[in-house]
């Protein structure tokens, strides 16, 4: 795959016109970008997403060559780990391409490379991700119950994802599950979705709902603080603050009992954005400062204009403006109108 940017060392790239990285006003270093390479989705998951999705038109994505070389830019200003995101980010046709372009960048300027997945295509990939240079990777699991996976889903096929997580772990990568706590869908699966993840050696993040975006769900009706799961896990486990991190919201603790982790992201009972260290990047080179918020730049134009610096100036003027916290709430209208699936979370 060739790239714009070919035969040009990283710091080549973006202009130098900013040598002390991206920091937005309230001095905290935006080192690591969420990319979302399509918004498709081959699930309808209900929290996330509506039934009938409008998505976008392929005019309006940037090429898998673009996102290289808008992914060098952003090395050269200092982002030192990569997750690619979608929608589901393997349905996108050639996504290995991205991946391999990424890949070569490790080592040189990027730390890491992720990848956030519902699980569905891993059976295919999981190898060809591991040899490209991904380690680790999240999977979407919210439930281990085939009929419930299925209504929570509408319509996956639980055993498809089972397979590509026993895929995933045979080639070597090292697989997180994320479970988003439903009230009165998923909460009296937790424990034993714990369980199942320390028998083997798997790691667990617990992930409040987030108000993106209007499905036909009630999120009000099946929000669940994580305050009060963590004190039900609290009276059969150990749990114990870790001094892991993956530069996440995730805060992890030790289940002594279970010689495991879980993580609990907690974006509306315990706000997470004094350490924010991230931006999110649409599909269609939008970038977003917050999740909670609409403050953007749109990149893709600038990036096609081959014009140096155009990219870098956004970038700056899209940090000036980052907001100090998002504005999510549970009940009434959602803090955005994009569904989660535009930024991947």
């Amino acid at each position: 795959m060739k790239t714009r940017g070919e035969g040009r060392s990283v710091s080549e790239v973006a202009s130098p016109h900013k040598p002390d990285g991206l920091v937005d006003s309230f001095g905290r270093r935006i080192t690591y970008v969420r990319l979302s390479v399509t918004d498709r989705c081959d699930l309808r998951c209900r929290y996330c997403m509506a039934e009938r999705m409008q998505f976008l038109p392929k005019r309006e994505i940037l090429t898998l060559e673009e996102m290289v070389e808008l992914s060098d830019i952003l090395i050269a200003r200092g982002i030192r780990k990569i997750r690619l995101t979608g929608g589901e980010p393997l349905v996108r046709k050639g996504v290995m391409e991205v991946v391999r372009g990424l890949g070569q960048r490790i080592g040189a300027g990027l730390d890491e490379l992720v990848m956030t997945t519902n699980g569905t295509r891993l059976e295919r990939f999981a190898g060809e991700l591991h040899d490209a240079g991904v380690r680790r990777i999240n999977i979407s699991l919210d439930s281990r119950r085939p009929e419930r996976f299925g209504h929570i889903t509408r319509g996956g096929d639980l055993a498809q994802v089972l397979r590509g997580i026993d895929a995933a772990l045979t080639s070597g990568l090292s697989v997180k599950i994320n479970m988003v706590a439903l009230a009165g869908i998923n909460e009296d699966e937790i424990e034993g979705m714990l369980r199942w993840c320390a028998a083997m050696s798997i790691d667990l993040t617990l992930i409040e709902t987030m108000p993106l975006g209007e499905v036909e769900e009630d999120r009000t009706a099946h929000y669940l603080p994580l305050d009060t799961v963590k004190r039900r896990l609290e009276e059969r486990f150990t749990l114990v603050p870790s001094t892991m991190r993956t530069g996440g919201p995730s805060r992890y603790h030790d289940v002594l009992e279970l010689r495991s982790r879980v993580g609990f992201i907690t974006p509306l009972t315990n706000n997470f954005c004094d350490g924010c260290n991230r931006i999110r990047i649409a599909a269609t080179g939008t970038v977003y400062g917050c999740l909670g918020h609409d403050q953007k730049v749109e990149l893709r134009d600038a990036l096609r204009s081959g014009r140096a610096g155009a990219v870098d100036e956004l970038l700056d003027r899209l940090l000036a403006g980052k907001p100090r916290r998002h504005e999510f709430r549970i009940g009434g209208a959602p803090a955005v109108e994009r569904h989660m699936s535009v930024t991947g979370g």
